[in-house]
């Protein structure tokens, strides 16, 4: 495993283990595989976690497995404030003993406000005596280093960057991003103030090996140099020295082993200006075939209607990418046969998720767009069938 300094000196593995998609069954998480895939991560010399207190179930197992194992003292937690439900001081207080008691542990070693969205929110929580509240948390151990995970364009962040004297800072990134959300404009910003900068959606919520259109696979398939597009997207942000720690949402052994392996054999530098242009040209093909901008991160639910808003544009892009039988079938299995349908078509425009995508998706517009092409007559057909049949 190779390692880069937090801004403390502190060892962080490149490799982070990204809690949030834990394997489940029937919404609860499967603890067995969870902590197989743990204990794989910090046998291979993986010592940062990240959970949230909005992951359902995440900071429960993980707190369970780390005491479980005895390995708590080896590793680095990090988790977040969900600062959008604070009302007060009390409340602050409240939710970090609750994220206490749930990860088993008394001090949390990176802490977050947990996507913070402009600088009106942080004064919002500055009024409401964030900052001091977050000394004294520091002065007695508590916590031991304080940042903010962001979603948004880079002006933005860059203020943030400079509205607290912040210890590490968390931005989504990748090669499809480069020029979009904080972006490389953002990760230099942040890296020039000396802050260590961890990397969320490395692969796009999987977008970046799942979701390939053929045109990219065949880019990647013929080039010189063979590794799969997992690995060509974590060997570019590795490349840069800029990138402190990158986390992986990883849910198979499998998974795990494969991220080891790459996190220990690559070098900053390693990529040179052929490999700069294979991965631009990846990027020109994906572009040319994905309808929406969507990570699958899920910060647009729960739907008052029950869409299930990443699962349709997953289906929708997939249409796109590969083809109408394999988007059909997909919209199919994750709207039409649940027990409550969560189609497109039940969605009302409320606006409700829009106000929580960290994209800035237009979403009620593409669900509009994603409901004409894939509720077909045949999709409302089957709808029916299985309407009646859960009926008896």
């Amino acid at each position: 495993m190779n390692y880069r300094l937090d801004k403390y000196g502190n060892q962080i593995s490149i490799l982070g283990f990204g809690c949030m998609r834990f394997q489940k069954n029937k919404g609860k998480i499967i603890m067995e595989e969870a902590e197989k895939q743990i204990l794989t991560a910090f046998h291979g010399g993986v010592n940062y976690y990240d959970t949230a207190y909005v992951y359902p179930g995440s900071e429960a197992a993980l707190g369970e497995i780390l005491e479980k194992n005895g390995i708590r003292e080896q590793v680095h937690i990090a988790t977040k404030l969900p600062h959008y439900l604070i009302k007060n001081e009390n409340s602050m207080e409240n939710f970090f003993t609750e994220e206490l008691k749930r990860l088993r542990t008394d001090y949390i070693d990176y802490y977050l406000m947990h996507m913070l969205s402009d600088i009106e929110t942080w004064n919002r929580l500055k009024a409401l005596g964030i900052v001091e509240w977050l000394e004294e948390k520091k002065k007695s151990g508590a916590i031991r280093q304080v940042g903010f995970s962001y979603h948004g364009n880079s002006d933005m962040f860059c203020q943030l960057v400079d509205a607290y004297d912040w210890d590490f800072c968390q931005i989504q990134y990748n090669y499809m991003d480069e020029h979009s959300q904080a972006g490389r404009k953002g990760l230099n910003y942040a890296h020039a103030k000396g802050l260590p900068i961890i990397i969320m959606e490395p692969l796009r919520g999987g977008k970046l090996v799942n979701l390939l259109p053929d045109d990219a696979k065949r880019i990647f398939a013929d080039y010189k140099i063979k590794h799969t597009p997992a690995q060509w997207a974590f060997r570019w942000l590795w490349n840069q020295p800029e990138v402190t720690c990158v986390l992986s949402g990883m849910n198979t052994d499998e998974m795990v082993r494969d991220n080891l392996e790459t996190a220990s054999t690559v070098s900053v530098g390693e990529l040179g200006p052929e490999e700069e242009a294979m991965l631009q040209n990846v990027v020109k093909a994906i572009n040319s075939k994905m309808k929406v901008g969507c990570t699958g991160c899920g910060y647009c639910m729960p739907c008052p209607k029950n869409v299930d808003i990443p699962g349709t544009f997953s289906a929708y892009n997939r249409r796109y990418a590969e083809g109408k039988r394999a988007g059909a079938f997909d919209y199919m299995m994750c709207t039409a046969l649940r027990k409550n349908p969560t189609s497109a078509s039940n969605c009302v425009e409320c606006g409700k998720c829009e106000q929580h995508c960290p994209q800035h998706i237009e979403i009620r517009k593409h669900l509009k767009d994603a409901r004409k092409e894939l509720e077909t007559p045949m999709y409302k057909i089957i709808r029916k069938v299985v309407k009646l049949l859960k009926a008896f």
